[in-house]
């Protein structure tokens, strides 16, 4: 009778052992369904993958007078499904090399916030070789640097938001695994060619004035008039516009040097630099989604402008 007890409790401790295993799996995988997309199982395998540069666009490179490890920069447009390689030609400047649709993003346009919300980010992220994978279990992958400095300031959650193949996301970029093969690859050339870092500029839309009237009503609109502020500045130099985050904001191309707190005050002079139609305040989009003339005076994004501050304090209470 003793052994039959001893065995009947054994079998008991193996069935609680179990259960609670099975219930610690589930839990992670949960977690890593909000956290982001499933590609960030890094998962060894067997052969490592590059990906591969087309020789259509090594043709395309030289009609556009590029070096083929020349440096790169990714911008992404949700609204529009797009996403753009540009690259430096021997000039020193950026051109457009070759446009990517996307095949999914999920959430809706704006940043992405908290995790578990299911947002792509949006913003201006850093991607450097440590966060590329090959290993992807959405085939090739590199992640987008989310949360950035910015995000950080304003308490922004989320982890592993992913540029990947396949055709699902949560919370990520997904490219299809054919045009993520040569986008990979012309991020991997890069890298070898001696970037350090390649910019990824992720927007709404194309940051045109007539877009951001046509979103006038949309909480969001600071958020994206401060995004279209970069947009101009790469568009104007033709090159990566260096970034900074002062005052829980960001700030292009600044006339001051040094490292600035994200939380604390810009410093005094920082937006010196005028990029010509940078920003359009929300009081002329508003006026121009409702066909008034608006006031058509160039504005940098200043703080002691005091349409720049009714901006912030705006972006401060939604964001």
């Amino acid at each position: 009778m003793r052994r039959l007890d001893e065995r009947v409790g054994k079998t008991s401790r193996l069935s609680q052992i179990s259960c609670v295993f099975a219930k610690a799996c589930f839990f992670i995988l949960v977690v890593a369904g909000l956290s982001g997309c499933s590609s960030m199982v890094y998962a060894p395998k067997a052969a490592v993958r590059t990906g591969t540069v087309h020789s259509s666009t090594i043709k395309q490179m030289e009609a556009l007078n590029m070096d083929r490890a020349a440096p790169i920069l990714i911008r992404i447009y949700k609204e529009e499904g797009t996403l753009e390689i540009w690259k430096q030609d021997r000039s020193g400047k950026f051109a457009l090399l070759n446009s990517y649709p996307i095949c999914k993003f999920s959430g809706n346009l704006g940043p992405k916030l908290m995790q578990g919300d299911r947002q792509a980010p949006e913003g201006f992220y850093d991607i450097t070789p440590f966060q590329m994978n090959p290993n992807s279990s959405e085939y090739l992958a590199f992640n987008t640097g989310f949360p950035n400095a910015f995000d950080r300031s304003l308490g922004r959650t989320g982890s592993f938001l992913m540029v990947h193949g396949g055709c699902r996301s949560v919370g990520c970029y997904a490219m299809t695994d054919y045009a993520m093969d040569e986008i990979y690859g012309l991020v991997d050339e890069a890298f070898k060619g001696g970037q350090e870092k390649v910019q990824l500029q992720a927007f709404p839309f194309r940051m045109t004035a007539q877009n951001l009237a046509g979103h006038a009503g949309d909480p969001n609109l600071p958020f994206w008039e401060m995004l279209k502020a970069g947009s101009d500045a790469f568009l104007a130099t033709e090159r990566p516009p260096r970034v900074a985050v002062c005052d829980r904001r960001y700030v292009f191309n600044p006339a001051v040097q040094g490292d600035f707190d994200p939380n604390s005050p810009c410093p005094i002079g920082v937006d010196s630099t005028h990029i010509a139609g940078a920003l359009l305040p929300s009081r002329q989009i508003s006026a121009s989604a409702s066909g008034t003339r608006p006031n058509t005076r160039t504005m940098a994004y200043r703080t002691a402008d005091p349409i720049a501050q009714k901006i912030q304090e705006s972006l401060r209470g939604i964001y």
